[in-house]
C-alpha cells in the first residue's frame, strides 16, 4: 500500500520534521519520517505497538536524538538535545504515565526545576495565582495547594497539562491520554484539547484508540514499520480506512455483541473478599462476587481503584485480610499461587514482561514454565527438549505467534505477539477459572481482535472468564454481566444490554445506582 496523502492547509506550520530516521540495536524505529504540525490543529497518530509513534514525539520532545533527520521550528532549524531545549521551544509533552512527585503538592510539581529570582526560596503565592489563572482560563479545575496522592487520576492529567501550559507549551503532546479516565473525564479532556486549538494551540494525540480519532483530531497520520502510510484529513476518512492502513490489510472493526451462554455452575465465589493494596490501605474492600462456567464477568473502574489487587487476591499473589474465596465450592482463600495453578484457576497478568513471562527464556521454555516437571515435557527428571519444541511449535501456529524461531527469547517479541504467547502459556493449561487482566491494553487493532476472540471461545467451552479491562467498548462487547469498582468497593453490577457507557463511567466516579 502507498503513503497516501490528503492533506492541504491554510493554517500556519509551527514544526516540520524532514527525514528523521531512528534506529535501537540496528532495527530502524523511525524510517525517514516526515511530519508537520500546524497551528491550531488537532494532529493524531496512529499505529501498531512498535510502529514508531512515541519514539517519534520522543524526538521531538528531547527524550532521544535522531540518528538522521531535521527538525524546524517556525520555519528554523532547531537541535532538541533535551526536554528542556523542547520546552523553550513551547514544546510540551504529557505522558502515559505521569511524571509528578506524589508527596508534594501540585504547585510545587509544577515549578519543579524551574528557575526562580529567590533562588533560596519557593515563591508559591506567584506560582499559585498564575496556576489559578491557566486553570480558570481552560476550566481544568485544579487546586494548587492539594498534594498530588489526593488527586484522581483525572486531576492528575489536569496538573500535567497544567504544568505544560505554565511552561509556555503551544505545542502539546499527549501519549494515550485516556486510557486512566472515565467516559466522562474523556469527554471534558476533548472539550479542552478542542479549546485549546481555537485559541491556536497544536495539539499531538497518540492514541490507538479509533472512535477518539473520529471524534477529537483534524489531521491523522500513520505509522506502520517506523514509516509514514497515510496522511489523512479526519473529515474524509473512516475507522475502517485508518485501521487497514494501520495493519496493511483490510479489518473489520464490527463489534459484534455475544450471546450469552446459561450455566447455572458456578466455578468462582468471593464473599466480603478485603485486602491490602502496596501501600498498607485497604485495596479491596468486602467484595461479594459469583462467576459461573461460560460466563464473561466485566471488571471496569479507573486505573489504580482495585483491580489488580482483586486480581492478585483471587490468584493467591496477596493475602486476603477477610472474607473468603471458593473455587468450585472448595474454599481456596490464601493458597499460594502454585496451589490455585493446580486447582484450575489461571491468570493473565496487566505486567506482560515483569509478572506474565520470563523475558530471557526462549518461547518454548515460557510456553510451558507450570509444566516442565510434567509429563510429556519430563521424564526422570530431566527435560524432554524434543516434546517442548513440539509443544511450542503447535501452539506458535494456533495462537499465530510472530516469531522466527520458538528457541528465541520472548523479549524479542512485539507487545501483541508477547500477550499472544502469554494467553497460548495460560490457556495451554485447561483453565476453569481464567482472570484476565487488561488482555488488549496498548494493542494494535488486529492482535486486539485475535485476544477478544479467544476469550470468547473459552467461554464457549466453559470457561468462566473475569475480564478487568480499562476499554468500556470491549467490555460491553464481552461481558455478560459488568462490575464497576471504586476505591476498592463495588459501586455497581450493570447487564451491558441495558446499560448507557454514561452510567457506567458515574459508577466509575463513585455515583452508586
Amino acid at each position: 500500500m502507498q503513503q497516501v496523502e490528503k492533506t492541504k492547509s491554510s493554517k500556519s506550520l509551527l514544526v516540520s520534521m524532514r527525514g528523521i530516521t531512528k534506529r535501537f540495536a540496528g532495527v530502524p524505529a523511525n524510517d525517514n519520517i516526515d511530519l508537520e504540525l500546524r497551528a491550531g490543529e488537532i494532529h493524531a497518530l496512529l499505529g501498531e505497538n512498535g510502529a514508531g509513534k512515541s519514539t517519534l514525539m520522543n524526538i521531538l520532545y528531547g527524550l532521544y536524538s535522531a540518528d538522521a533527520g531535521q527538525i524546524f521550528v517556525d520555519g528554523q532549524l532547531v537541535s532538541i538535545r533535551s526536554p528542556k531545549d523542547a520546552i523553550r521551544l513551547g514544546i510540551g509533552m504529557v505522558h502515559q504515565n505521569f511524571q509528578l512527585v506524589d508527596t508534594v503538592t501540585v504547585a510545587e510539581n509544577i515549578i519543579l526545576g524551574l528557575k526562580t529570582d529567590r533562588p533560596l526560596l519557593l515563591d508559591l503565592d506567584k506560582a499559585c495565582a498564575k496556576i489559578d489563572a491557566l486553570s480558570n482560563s481552560y476550566g481544568l479545575r485544579v487546586n494548587a495547594s492539594a498534594k498530588v496522592e489526593q488527586l484522581s487520576m483525572g486531576e492528575r492529567q489536569r496538573v500535567e497539562i497544567v504544568k505544560a501550559l505554565y511552561r509556555g507549551a503551544r505545542i502539546l503532546i499527549l501519549d494515550e491520554p485516556t486510557s486512566v479516565l472515565t467516559p466522562q473525564e474523556g469527554e471534558e479532556l476533548f472539550k479542552l484539547i478542542r479549546s485549546m486549538a481555537q485559541e491556536g494551540k497544536t495539539i499531538v494525540l497518540i492514541t490507538h484508540k479509533l472512535p477518539e480519532v473520529m471524534a477529537v483530531s483534524d489531521k491523522v497520520t500513520i505509522l506502520r514499520h517506523g514509516k509514514v502510510v497515510a496522511n489523512l484529513d479526519t473529515v474524509r476518512t473512516n475507522p475502517g480506512e485508518c485501521a487497514e492502513y494501520m495493519v496493511g490489510r483490510e479489518l473489520s472493526l464490527e463489534e459484534s455483541k455475544r450471546e450469552p451462554l446459561h450455566s447455572e455452575n458456578t466455578v468462582l465465589e468471593l464473599r466480603d473478599v478485603c485486602a491490602l493494596n502496596d501501600k498498607g490501605m485497604q485495596g479491596v474492600k468486602d467484595i461479594s462476587l459469583s462467576l459461573k462456567a461460560s460466563e464473561i464477568l466485566g471488571i471496569a473502574g479507573v486505573a489504580g481503584n482495585g483491580q489488580t489487587e482483586l486480581a492478585e487476591v483471587i490468584v493467591g499473589l496477596r493475602k486476603a485480610t477477610q472474607g473468603e474465596i471458593f473455587f468450585q465450592g472448595t474454599n481456596v482463600t490464601n493458597r499460594s499461587p502454585a496451589k490455585i495453578i493446580e486447582s484450575g484457576i489461571r491468570y493473565i497478568p496487566e505486567d506482560r514482561m515483569g509478572s506474565g513471562i520470563i523475558p530471557d527464556f526462549s518461547i518454548a521454555d515460557n510456553l510451558v514454565l507450570e509444566k516442565r516437571q510434567k509429563s510429556p515435557f519430563s521424564k526422570n527428571r530431566m527435560l524432554n527438549q524434543k516434546a517442548i519444541e513440539e509443544n511450542a511449535a503447535g501452539l506458535i501456529k494456533e495462537y499465530d505467534i510472530a516469531a522466527p524461531s520458538p528457541d528465541v527469547s520472548a523479549r524479542t517479541l512485539s507487545g501483541g505477539n508477547l500477550q499472544k504467547l502469554l494467553l497460548a502459556k495460560v490457556l495451554s493449561g485447561n483453565p476453569k477459572v481464567l482472570i484476565a487482566c487488561q488482555p488488549t491494553a496498548g494493542l494494535d487493532v488486529g492482535a486486539s481482535q485475535f485476544i477478544r476472540r479467544r476469550l470468547e471461545y473459552e467461554a464457549a467451552q466453559g470457561v468462566g472468564i473475569l475480564l478487568i479491562s480499562g476499554d468500556l467498548n470491549e467490555l460491553l462487547s464481552l461481558s455478560d454481566r459488568i462490575a464497576v469498582m471504586y476505591e476498592g468497593k463495588i459501586t455497581g453490577i450493570v447487564q451491558p444490554s441495558e446499560t448507557q457507557i454514561q452510567q457506567i463511567g458515574l459508577l466509575m466516579g463513585g455515583i452508586s445506582e
